[in-house]
């Protein structure tokens, strides 16, 4: 079979089960089984492919009918231009959490040198983004997945990050350590209640760690605020991502926390997404 067959009856199948961008997802999947770009099943559409690979192409597409997400079958996902290992054990990096990104180089970018917490680190994508652009900032991730741990390593290692970042295995609740410049995080934030209204993507293939909030999502949000207030310096920056319809009571437990205000950021849906604040004392 030739290469623009395989894709095309790829393409076919994906689009019969609804699958969005259908032949997009088909030509990604083949980099998959050719090794190369994606520009390469372009230019080589007449190229013949062995039935091994053909077979190897048609079982990872039946994943991808049954809604794993094409990150996981890829097993990385680019976030900030820069490309992370994935698998099921941590949740994939969002383009909106990159309105974040975008604020805090703005907001820094004529600072020397910064320490940065980043709470729930996962993949390690938001503080790994920020330690590339900023040569001699240092930052700690830590999250209570030590599976996330060690894909965070993985990704700083190939990343060239390791001699200015440090991954530790805890929870937010035992980590007692330094004063930092800045804290991020992206906490769990769904309700409990709605999980089970999320895609089947999310629900089905996504860590259910990384996602349940709690009853109304806002546990995880406030532990990482009691957190900040106790990690950051007087006058330090957290930037804290939230779900939707929870910017005023997020922004209560910040102020009941000693926390100011500084701006609230909104996602390429125009849903308010990130909250930026400062430890006033």
């Amino acid at each position: 079979m030739i290469i623009d067959n395989l894709i095309s009856e790829g393409s076919k199948i994906l689009k019969k089960a609804n699958i969005k961008n259908p032949l997009l997802d088909a030509e990604l999947l083949f980099t998959s089984i050719s090794k190369k770009k994606r520009i390469f099943s372009i230019i080589n559409g007449k190229k013949k492919i062995n039935n091994k690979n053909v077979i190897k192409y048609f079982n990872i597409i039946e994943r991808r009918k049954n809604k794993e997400p094409i990150a996981y079958i890829l097993k990385k996902k680019e976030f900030w231009g820069l490309e992370f290992y994935v698998d099921n054990d941590v949740l994939i990096p969002r383009p909106d959490t990159e309105v974040l990104l975008e604020d805090l180089i703005n907001r820094f970018r004529n600072k020397s040198r910064l320490n940065i917490l980043d709470i729930g680190t996962g993949t390690g994508c938001i503080l790994l983004s920020i330690l590339n652009n900023f040569k001699n900032f240092r930052g700690i991730g830590i999250d209570k997945s030590k599976k996330a741990i060690k894909i965070a390593s993985h990704n700083s290692t190939k990343l060239k990050l390791n001699n200015r970042t440090k991954l530790i295995n805890c929870d937010i609740d035992n980590y007692k350590f330094g004063k930092y410049d800045i804290v991020i995080s992206n906490p769990p934030y769904i309700c409990s209640q709605r999980i089970k209204y999320l895609s089947k993507d999310v629900r089905k293939f996504e860590p259910l760690s990384a996602l349940d909030g709690g009853l109304e999502g806002l546990d995880c949000i406030e532990k990482v605020i009691k957190a900040a207030k106790k990690l950051l310096k007087i006058g330090g920056h957290l930037y804290l991502e939230i779900g939707f319809g929870q910017l005023y009571k997020a922004k209560c437990i910040l102020i009941k926390n000693e926390f100011r205000i500084v701006t609230k950021l909104n996602d390429y849906g125009n849903i308010s997404r990130c909250i930026i604040s400062t430890r006033v004392k």
